[in-house]
C-alpha cells in the first residue's frame, strides 16, 4: 500500500511538473536601446590601424519581468530574448574609401544588415556590477556562426543599465576577404576586434 501511494504521489509530481514546463511564458517586457550606445571595429592592417563605428542599429531586448535592471543586480536571469541588428551602409570608418572597400568586404549590397542573436549567458553579479558571457549567433555577409562575448553591466540611474564588451573575429571564418587599399600596398588584418557601449533602460 506505500509503494502504490509513493508512486501515486510520484506521478503526480511528475505531471504537474510537465505542465509546468508546458506552460507559455507571460507576457515579456521590452527594454529599449538609448541613442547614446555605439559599436565599433578596430582592425589594424600594414600600414596603420583603424577604428570603424556605428550608433545606427537597433536591438530587441526582451525579460520575462518589468524592472529587469533590478532583477539583474540581484543576480536573476531576466532577459528572455537578444536580437540586435547593424545595418552595413551605417558603418563609418571616418575614410570615403576605406568605407568603401569595408563594405564591400562585408558583402554589404547582398548582406544589408549584420544580426546578432542571443543563445544563452552566464552572468556574476558582485561589487555593484554584473560580469559574464554572451552566447550567441551572428550572422555577417550570408553566413552564421556562433560566438562568445565578453562584457560587464553596470546601472546607470534613472532605470538606466551599461552594458559594454568586446569580443574578438577572424573575418575569413565568415567567409568574407580583408580589403585591400592603395594598390594592394596597405593589407588589413584578418583579426578585428568588435566593442560595443549599450545604454539600456526598462
Amino acid at each position: 500500500m506505500a509503494t502504490a501511494t509513493m508512486y501515486k504521489g510520484l506521478a503526480v509530481c511528475l505531471t504537474a511538473s510537465a505542465l509546468l514546463a508546458a506552460a507559455p511564458l507571460g507576457p515579456a517586457n521590452e527594454m529599449t536601446l538609448q541613442p547614446e550606445s555605439k559599436l565599433w571595429v578596430d582592425g589594424t592592417s600594414t600600414v596603420r590601424g583603424f577604428t570603424c563605428s556605428t550608433t545606427g542599429f537597433t536591438a530587441k531586448i526582451e525579460s520575462e519581468k518589468p524592472q529587469s535592471i533590478a532583477a539583474l543586480m540581484l543576480g536573476t536571469k531576466v532577459v528572455r530574448t537578444v536580437v540586435a541588428d547593424f545595418p552595413t551602409d551605417k558603418l563609418d570608418c571616418k575614410n570615403g574609401t576605406m568605407n568603401e572597400h569595408m563594405r564591400k568586404a562585408i558583402k554589404a549590397e547582398d548582406n544589408p544588415t549584420i544580426e546578432f542573436r542571443l543563445g544563452s549567458y552566464d552572468m556574476l553579479t558582485s561589487e555593484g556590477q554584473i560580469k559574464g558571457q554572451l552566447r550567441g549567433t551572428l550572422v555577417m555577409g550570408g553566413v552564421e556562426k556562433p560566438v562568445v562575448i565578453d562584457a560587464t553591466a553596470k546601472p546607470e540611474g534613472e532605470g538606466k543599465l551599461r552594458v559594454t564588451g568586446t569580443t574578438k573575429l577572424r573575418m575569413t571564418e565568415w567567409g568574407l576577404k580583408p580589403p585591400t587599399l592603395m594598390f594592394g600596398t596597405m593589407k588589413v588584418n584578418e583579426n578585428v576586434q568588435v566593442g560595443f557601449d549599450l545604454l539600456l533602460k526598462d
